[in-house]
Parts: structure tokens; C-alpha cells; sequence
């Protein structure tokens, strides 16, 4: 696509703003929404063949939004890219990754996309993410996989992979992303980026949704820089005016200030709890992760604050067993879904194999399985809330590996063949206790051992990007507060930031 004219950005001086620098150049006048636009495209131009990050190029739509911007907002005029999956744009394809929506248009605005619009933001494409949100890799068979900007054979993680990949690579300085299982931290730590999972209850997923997984889904964003995700949560969550979205089926304290303003306030000296132990007993942390958590430790002591190291305060099963019937039966759920909105039963072809799998699995277990796994949830909400009864937070590597390469977790041939034979028979509910369905549990879910506890206890969580690896791959480590309490992490994340700084740390395309 052509644009009006040559942008007086270069991209160096594009990619050295954030998000909030770019709109104040925008308030000042130094430059239009257009020529932002135009940095923004052309950069996508450049590097989206080789990243598959885009997925839906909206260009068009994007030079119509600059032409209709309110009078003023904080992100007035910044390019921006929206997650193809739960936030729906009026007009607008969202395929979810999946080849059952591929023909899907949003007849309507998420309330969040409308916050977003109001705060100025400029859309002008939908990002690449895993069918329908369910792995930690983005690798969809219908959009192909996305490919991580320090390395091109990696994955950037999922399922958030196609947003964190275009911030990483400098096409826009935020982008949004979901996290019902560590979906925003994942990405965000295998592409160098500050990831923020806010509370359960604090972003609205509706008109269209209420809750999701049980309440594990929770929206926001990746950025490059701490205090445009604090803006952006305010943006999305209301800040200290918040009112619940009507027919939410959460209640939050609205926060105390802006939580913008949290970035620049004192953390005071905290309590920190840590750990490195591996959740699984066959599962062995990459020692970077754990060095990056070590180098974080001291950090931390040589700001102040008081670090301890502990044990996990829960074990396996609330992993592979409580929150991986919830995932079998949600997906279940969404094929439903799928079948309503294509007005016959979905067949195995409507969606990729594991997909389908997963949701023919689901048959063999009980309304009475799920409640009671439900109930275990509880179990690990106290666990979390006595270890916060004597820390502020609570500190473990984000993910227990360095970023994976492309195809890691892909089925072999022979599982494939397995997995259709097996279905062609109707056997794959039967499959409920055997080893198999405890292998896949653990393979699926040990990437996202660190993650998931805080989707299923809802607490707020950050991944923050402090250390690369050797051979030059980020590592994120992770920090969890209390239910409601993002300004405690806000605030140490703002400085960690000053401490040491990652924001002029890009990769080379």
C-alpha cells in the first residue's frame, strides 16, 4: 500500500520512542498520526515476511482511523496492532487461528477495543496467535507459525507470539495480548519484553464474554517499556474510576492512583520470596532461567529489598490435573461454540488435530471430574495466600527454558497417526487415565509450570526482561503480588527499569 508521503521519522527515531513519547511528539506537533502510521507500515513492510507476526494486514482501516482520532487521549496518534483472538473490531476479520472462523467478521467492538480507540490508538492489524489461543507457541496451521526477532528458527512464545514479535521488532512500541496460562508473560519473555498480567476482574472480556477457563483469561498487553503498559492498563481498566462493565461477573477495588503513576513511586524495601525448583520430577530448569533468577536475586538485595528463597508452594497436580481438565473442557466448549456459528457439527477437519483431540478427550471425564478439580483451585488460592501473608511478592524464572525453536512441541509422525486412528474408533475419551494422557499433560502443560498458578488464583503477574542468554536470547523472570495489588509491582518494575535498563536492547533483523 502507498502512503501520502515520506514519513520525517527515520526508523531509528521511530523505534527510540515508546508508546508515550510518541503521542507527546504528537501533542507537540513534531509529527501527524499519518507519518506515525507510515513508520509503522513501513516497518511491518520490512520485516513481517520474515517474522509472520501480521497475520491480517488492515492498512486501509488504519489511514481511516487517523482521519477520525478524538480531540485528545493518552496515546493519540501511536500505531497499534490488535491479538486476532477475543478482542473483535467492528468490520474486521478475527479467525482465532483457526480454519472453522476463517470466514468470521466482528459485527460489533469489544468494549476494550472501543477504550482502546478512545485512547487514540491507532489500529491497522491483527497479530498471529495459536488456534484459538490454546498453545505456548504460535504455530497455527492456518496463519503458520510466527518466528521469534533474535532468533528466526525460535518461537516468540505464545499465544500472544505474533504481538510480542511485532513489538520486539520495533513495528509498533505495544501491542495487545491475552493470558490464560501464561499467554502474555511467555511472549514477552522469549522476545525481551515487559509483560503484565493483570488481576482477575480488572479487564473487562466483554460484551461477548463474561469469564473464560474459569476465570483464567484476563487481557492487556506486551510493551517495550513499563510505563506504557501501567497507561494502557488505565486505559483498558478504568484506573481509579473503574466501574465494573455491566453483567461482569467479577468485582475489583479500583486502584489507589493512576496506575501510570505507580512507575515513578518508590517500591519501599519489600519482603521477596524466590524459587527455581522444578515443578515436574522429570522436568530439568535450563540454567540460564536459573541464572537469570540468581542475577535478579542480587539485584534485588542491592536495591534494598529482602530476598528468601522457599520452596513452590504447590505441586504437580494442581497443574496437570486440576487446570488440565478446565483446558480440556474449554476447548470442548469452543467447538461448540464453533458448531453454533457454522450451524452444523464440527468435523475434524474444521480444526487442527490436537484441537480436536483435546476436545474429544474431554468426553471422558464427568461434570463431577471438573467440580471437583475446580474445587482444587482452592487449594492452591490459601497455598498462594499464606506464602503472601509474610512476602509482598513472590519470584520464579518465567518460563523453565530458554525460547524453544519452531516445531519443539509438534506432534511426531507417529503420534499423529496414533491420535487419527484412535479417534477413527472413538477412542480417544477412553483414553482418560492412561499414561498417555499423563505424558501429554506434562508435555503440554510443564512449559507453563510457572505461569499458570497465577491464571488460576487470578493474581496479578509480570514478566520482566532482565537477562539474555549466551548465545543472545532473552530470558525473562517472573514476579507475582496479591490479588489486586499491580501498584507493588508497578512500582519495582519501574525500578527495575532505571536499575537496568533493557529498553534500547533490540534485535537485529
Amino acid at each position: 500500500m502507498q502512503t501520502s508521503s515520506t514519513s520525517i521519522l527515520s526508523f531509528d527515531e521511530y523505534v527510540s520512542h515508546d508508546a508515550t513519547a510518541l503521542a507527546e511528539l504528537v501533542r507537540t506537533g513534531e509529527v501527524t498520526p499519518a507519518e506515525l502510521l507510515e513508520a509503522a507500515i513501513a516497518r511491518a513492510e520490512s520485516v513481517n515476511p520474515q517474522l509472520n507476526a501480521i497475520v491480517t494486514p488492515l492498512y486501509e482501516q488504519g489511514v481511516a482511523m487517523t482521519k477520525q482520532l478524538p480531540p485528545s487521549g493518552p496515546f493519540r496518534g501511536v500505531p497499534f496492532l490488535l491479538k486476532d483472538l477475543e478482542l473483535e473490531w467492528a468490520g474486521t476479520p478475527m479467525k482465532s487461528g483457526s480454519r472453522g472462523y476463517q470466514n468470521y467478521v466482528s459485527t460489533a467492538d469489544s468494549e476494550v477495543t472501543k477504550r482502546l480507540k478512545e485512547a487514540g490508538l491507532i489500529f491497522f492489524g491483527k497479530t498471529n496467535t495459536p488456534e484459538f489461543g490454546l498453545t505456548p507457541y504460535t504455530e497455527s496451521k492456518l496463519y503458520g507459525p510466527a518466528r521469534n526477532p533474535w532468533k528466526l528458527t525460535h518461537s516468540p512464545g505464545g499465544s500472544s507470539g505474533g504481538s510480542a514479535a511485532a513489538v520486539a521488532a520495533g513495528i509498533v512500541p505495544a501491542a495487545t495480548a491475552s493470558d490464560g496460562g501464561g499467554s502474555i508473560r511467555i511472549p514477552a519473555a522469549c522476545c525481551g519484553l515487559f509483560g503484565f498480567k493483570p488481576s482477575r476482574g480488572r479487564v473487562t472480556l466483554g460484551p461477548r464474554f463474561g469469564e473464560l477457563w474459569n476465570g483464567a483469561v484476563i487481557g492487556h498487553a506486551v510493551t517495550r517499556s513499563v510505563r506504557d503498559s501501567a497507561g494502557l492498563l488505565d486505559v483498558v481498566a478504568g484506573g481509579p474510576t473503574y466501574q465494573p462493565f455491566p453483567g461482569d461477573p467479577y468485582l475489583i477495588t479500583p486502584p489507589e492512583r493512576p496506575f501510570v503513576e505507580e512507575v515513578e513511586r518508590a517500591p519501599g524495601k519489600l519482603r521477596i520470596a524466590f524459587s527455581t525448583q522444578a515443578l515436574m520430577p522429570s522436568q530439568v530448569i535450563d540454567p540460564e532461567c536459573v541464572k537469570a533468577v540468581q542475577e535478579t536475586v542480587r539485584l534485588l538485595e542491592s536495591l534494598g529489598h529482602i530476598v528468601e528463597e522457599v520452596p513452590l508452594p504447590y505441586e504437580k497436580t494442581i497443574v496437570t490435573e486440576a487446570f488440565f481438565v478446565t483446558v480440556l473442557s474449554e476447548t470442548a466448549a469452543t467447538l461448540r461454540e464453533l458448531s453454533a456459528y457454522l450451524g452444523r457439527p464440527v468435523r475434524r477437519g474444521d480444526v487442527e488435530l490436537n484441537t480436536w483431540a483435546q476436545a474429544r478427550l474431554a468426553g471422558g471425564f464427568s461434570a463431577e471430574d471438573l467440580a471437583f478439580q475446580k474445587r482444587r483451585w482452592n487449594t492452591l488460592n490459601r497455598s498462594m495466600g499464606r506464602l503472601h501473608e509474610s512476602y509482598d511478592l513472590f519470584l520464579t524464572p518465567t518460563l523453565p527454558r530458554s525460547p524453544i525453536a519452531i516445531g519443539t512441541f509438534q506432534n511426531k509422525a507417529s503420534e499423529e497417526r496414533l491420535l487419527k486412528l484412535v479417534d477413527t474408533v472413538g477412542g480417544l475419551k477412553y483414553l482418560k487415565n492412561s499414561k498417555t494422557v499423563e505424558d501429554l499433560a506434562e508435555r503440554s502443560l510443564g512449559y507453563i509450570s510457572y505461569t499458570v498458578i497465577t491464571n488460576m488464583t487470578g493474581q496479578p503477574s509480570m514478566s520482566v526482561p532482565l537477562h539474555w542468554s549466551a548465545d543472545g536470547l532473552p530470558i525473562g523472570v517472573m514476579f507475582a503480588a496479591k490479588l489486586g495489588d499491580e501498584a507493588t509491582l508497578f512500582r519495582l518494575a519501574g525500578q527495575l527499569e532505571q536499575a537496568r535498563p533493557w529498553f534500547n536492547k533490540r534485535p537485529v533483523l
